[in-house]
């Protein structure tokens, strides 16, 4: 990866806030990080050039935080939270803030439609990966900070209590009967679905750290196949039930493994809330797919020159679940997103 053009898009990136025209996420440190690590460094100024257009100045402070609680899933808050993590962050090593605020963030993962997590995912990412500096220290702070402004439960998401494995858990999972608005107004109609409190919580919980990471390896590869299936009833917000799961399973290794388990259960929440208040009804036959477009570099090259941050994200998450299961048919998935979106 070039980390000289990640951090300069990071400066570029971090003058402006975590949100634009009201609540749309800023998805640009996304995007930025998956281009520049798969090897197209050279768009990253480029996509920039144009995606900064359409964002919003960094947002002011209020006051510090000091009741945190209180302030959680306050959007009005949004400049403190950024400047509260920002001093964690100077303070104290970044595994250690994380650690601290991971299980406090966690049980409000439907944030910003899941980009908090999903952020998040990729900030650790590139901390794990290739090492800290005051760039990327500055996105996992912004990336946390974001998460606690707009953080936002899962109605009816708690601990695992089911027996179901992935497939049959997602194959289980209902739909809300009025497709219309936009996340929270759909989020805000499972109660409603009479068979929503069982599925939130039917999957089988994981009883160790190595089948918390085997559950959400599954889970990404099989959500990464539904898109395949489903992907055409909303080809932007399904992404998400993709990409939601993939950013835990990157954060998983920077995290105490007591944490493993609690956080496969928000994972799943986010992926079943996401699928049941978007996917439709019934799927459609899957697009053929051949082996030579499956080739996982030129998969991603497709993914880059169409540049909607969605696909690049997509593509991004779908390499991952390849490179863990060997299945080259997740991989049409990044494609059939660039054809739809």
């Amino acid at each position: 990866m070039d980390d000289g053009i990640l951090d300069e898009a990071y400066q570029r990136l971090h003058r402006t806030g975590p949100e634009y025209r009201g609540w749309l996420s800023n998805h640009g440190p996304m995007a930025v990080e998956a281009l520049a690590r798969h090897g197209h460094g050279g768009r990253v100024h480029r996509w920039l050039d144009d995606y900064l257009r359409r964002l919003d100045d960094l947002p002011r402070g209020l006051r510090p935080i000091d009741d945190w609680r209180a302030a959680l899933g306050d959007p009005k808050r949004a400049g403190d939270w950024l400047a509260h993590f920002d001093r964690e962050l100077r303070e104290r090593p970044w595994r250690e803030v994380l650690g601290t605020w991971w299980p406090r963030l966690l049980p409000g993962i439907a944030a910003g439609a899941t980009h908090g997590v999903i952020r998040v995912g990729h900030a650790v990412r590139v901390l794990r990966t290739d090492g800290a500096g005051p760039e990327r220290l500055a996105e996992l702070g912004q990336a946390l900070g974001y998460w606690a402004a707009r953080w936002q439960p899962v109605p009816g998401a708690g601990p695992l209590t089911g027996r179901s494995g992935v497939a049959d858990a997602l194959a289980g999972l209902p739909r809300i009967s009025t497709q219309s608005g936009g996340i929270r107004e759909r989020l805000g109609r499972l109660p409603d679905v009479p068979e929503w409190a069982e599925a939130a919580t039917t999957l089988r919980a994981p009883e160790s750290p190595a089948e918390s990471e085997r559950t959400l390896t599954e889970l990404v590869h099989r959500t990464g196949l539904d898109y395949l299936r489903f992907g055409h009833g909303e080809p932007v917000m399904l992404v998400h039930a993709v990409t939601a799961p993939t950013a835990v399973l990157r954060t998983l290794p920077a995290l105490d493994p007591a944490l493993w388990a609690p956080s496969v259960a928000g994972a799943w929440s986010a992926t079943a809330a996401v699928t049941s208040v978007y996917a439709p009804p019934a799927p459609a036959a899957p697009p053929a797919v051949t082996p030579d477009a499956v080739v996982p570099a030129e998969v991603f090259a497709r993914a880059a020159r169409h540049g909607d941050a969605h696909v690049v994200k997509l593509a991004d998450a779908v390499l991952d679940a390849y490179t863990a299961t060997g299945d080259g048919q997740v991989l049409a998935a990044a494609d059939y997103a660039g054809q739809l979106i």
